[in-house]
C-alpha cells in the first residue's frame, strides 16, 4: 500500500522546471522525527569566506572511522600544502595531509573535539602557500571507474556529514551488491548549521560534475540531490545546475528531524528500508554529504587534497555567525575570534549542532575533517534541564525514527541489565537524540543507550 501511495505521489508532484525534473517529496516522509527550532537565520545569510590562515596547525592522524594514520614526516622537516602528512596500508582508512606550507615543529597527541586522544603533526606556517600537489585539469571522460576511486582515496577524503568514513571504501561495494541510486544529501536537519546550504547556493555545478563521477565510479544508473524544503535557495540553484541532465533528480524533503540521516533519505527517496544492521548497499544505494560531493570535485578535476572545508560559525552567544572555509588543524580559538568572539558569556560551546554534536571541555582543540560547525550557546540555552520520573507517555517512542522503545533501554540499562537491554536494539539507534528532545521528563535516554552499546559491544568483543 505504502509503495503504491509513494509512487502515485511521485507521479503527480513531479513538475518541469526549465527542464529539470523536480521530485516534490514532501508528502512522504519517515515515521517519528521531531521538529526543533531551526535557527538557521543567524548564519544562512552569510557568504563563505575564507578564514585567515593559521599561524600554526595540529593536524590529527585519527580524523575518520577505521585505522588511524602514522606520521610520514618528521620534526625539522619542511612540508607544503596538500603533502601527505600521516598514511598507513589499511583499507578502512585515509590518508592525511597538510593544510598549510612550514615547518613540522612537534608531534605529539592531543585531543580532538571527539574526545579521542591521538597522534597529531604540528605545522608552523611559513607564509608562503606553497602547493604539495600539482593542480590539473582533468576530464570524465579519461578515467576509469578504479583510477577515480584510487583519486578519492589519495585525497584523503571521508564522509563530511559526520561519520568521517572513507569515501573509497563506501564506492567499492562488493560485486554481489550493485548500485542503482547515488543520494548526495543536502537535508542538513541539524538545527543551527548552514555549511551545506551555503555550499549547494554557492557551488550547485560542483555538486553535479562530483555525482556525475560517483555514479561513473560505482556505475550506478541514477543520481538524486536532496534538499528539506526550507532551503528554496538552494532547491532552486541545484535545479539550474541539474539542467540537461536526465539522470539526476533534485527532490524537495519535508523539514524535519533526523530528515539527513542516511537510511531515512534513502526510505523518503527510493521507498526501501534498510535492515536492521545494514548499509544502504544492501538495498542497492550509496548517499554522500554535499560537503564530501565537493571534495569528491576538487580531487578529481583539481588533483586538490582534502586540506580544508566549510564550517558553520553559529549561535546566540557569537558576535558575528559566518560560514568559514577552515584549514584542517586550525585552533578552535582562532575561528571564535574570527566570528567577532563571545556576544554575551557562552554557556556551551558545541563541536557540530545541539542535537548530534559534542560539548567542547575546551577551545584547546583543532578543527578536523568531521567537524562542520562550531555552536555557541548562551548560558540561558544551555541550562540543564531538571529531570523527572518517566511518566510512561510512550513520546520517545513515537519520536524515534529507528522505531525503538528509548524508555525500555533506559530501564533495563539502570537496572544493569544489559542482556534485557540488547533485546530492545540499542544498536540500532543513530543517536539523532530526538527522544530526550521530546520526553517531558527529561530522561537522559541518549546516555542510557550509548551506554548499552557499549556494553553490548564489548560483550561481543570478548565473545570474540
Amino acid at each position: 500500500m505504502r509503495e503504491a501511495l509513494a509512487n502515485a505521489n511521485r507521479f503527480l508532484h513531479r513538475k518541469k522546471e526549465k527542464e529539470v525534473e523536480i521530485l516534490d517529496l514532501k508528502n512522504l516522509t519517515f515515521r517519528g522525527g521531531v521538529h526543533p527550532d531551526g535557527n538557521k537565520d543567524l548564519s544562512n545569510q552569510a557568504p563563505i569566506t575564507r578564514a585567515k590562515e593559521p599561524a600554526l596547525v595540529s593536524i590529527s592522524m585519527h580524523q575518520h572511522t577505521g585505522a588511524p594514520c602514522e606520521p610520514t614526516v618528521q620534526v625539522g622537516d619542511t612540508v607544503k600544502i596538500g603533502q601527505i602528512i600521516g598514511n598507513t596500508e589499511a583499507f578502512v582508512s585515509a590518508p592525511i595531509h597538510a593544510s598549510i606550507s612550514g615547518t613540522v615543529k612537534e608531534i605529539t597527541t592531543i585531543t580532538t573535539p571527539t574526545g579521542m586522544k591521538t597522534k597529531a603533526v604540528v605545522i608552523e606556517n611559513d607564509g608562503r602557500e606553497e602547493l604539495g600537489y600539482i593542480e590539473m585539469d582533468r576530464k570524465l571522460e579519461d578515467l576509469s571507474a578504479d583510477e577515480l576511486k584510487k583519486i578519492v582515496r589519495d585525497a584523503g577524503i571521508t564522509g563530511l556529514g559526520g561519520a568521517s568514513f572513507p569515501a573509497h571504501v563506501k564506492f567499492a561495494p562488493p560485486a554481489d551488491k550493485p548500485i542503482d541510486s547515488v543520494i548526495i544529501n543536502g537535508s542538513e536537519c541539524e538545527p543551527y548549521l548552514t555549511a551545506d546550504q551555503l555550499t549547494m547556493q554557492t557551488w550547485p555545478e560542483k555538486i553535479i560534475r562530483a555525482l556525475e563521477a560517483i555514479l561513473k565510479i560505482l556505475g550506478a544508473p541514477n543520481g538524486y540531490i536532496v534538499i528539506e524544503d526550507n532551503k528554496p535557495e538552494a532547491i532552486k540553484a541545484m535545479q539550474d545546475a541539474a539542467a540537461g541532465h536526465a539522470n539526476i533528480q533534485v527532490a524537495a524533503l519535508k523539514t524535519k528531524y533526523p530528515q539527513g540521516d542516511e537510511k531515512r533519505v534513502i526510505d523518503v527517496v527510493l521507498n526501501r528500508q534498510v535492515p536492521s544492521g545494514g548499509l544502504p548497499m544492501d538495498v542497492g544505494a550509496v548517499v554522500s554529504n554535499v560537503s564530501t560531493a565537493i571534495a569528491v570535485h576538487d580531487a578529481v578535476y583539481r588533483n586538490k587534497p582534502l586540506y580544508e572545508r566549510v564550517i558553520t560559525l553559529t549561535g546566540h552567544a557569537l558576535a558575528e555567525p559566518k560560514n568559514l572555509i577552515v584549514k584542517m588543524g586550525t585552533p578552535l580559538e582562532e575561528l571564535i575570534e574570527q566570528a567577532g568572539g563571545f556576544r554575551e558569556t557562552p554557556g556551551k560551546i558545541i563541536s557540530g549542532g545541539p542535537m548530534m554534536g559534542m560539548a567542547q571541555p575546551t577551545l584547546h582543540t583543532f578543527t578536523i575533517k568531521g567537524m562542520g560547525g562550531l555552536l555557541v550557546l548562551t548560558e540561558e540555552e544551555a541550562k540543564k534541564p531538571k529531570t523527572s520520573n518517566c511518566i510512561n507517555c510512550a513520546r520517545c517512542v513515537e519520536a524515534c525514527p529507528v522505531r525503538l522503545e528509548p524508555l525500555q533501554i533506559e530501564r533495563a540499562v539502570n537496572a544493569l541489565d544489559f542482556d534485557r537491554a540488547e533485546a530492545y536494539r540499542p544498536l540500532d539507534c543513530i543517536e539523532c537524540g530526538a527522544c530526550s528532545y521530546t520526553c517531558p521528563a527529561k530522561r537522559p535516554l541518549v546516555e542510557a543507550i550509548r551506554l548499552a552499546k557499549y556494553e553490548i559491544r564489548a560483550k561481543m568483543q570478548k565473545a570474540r
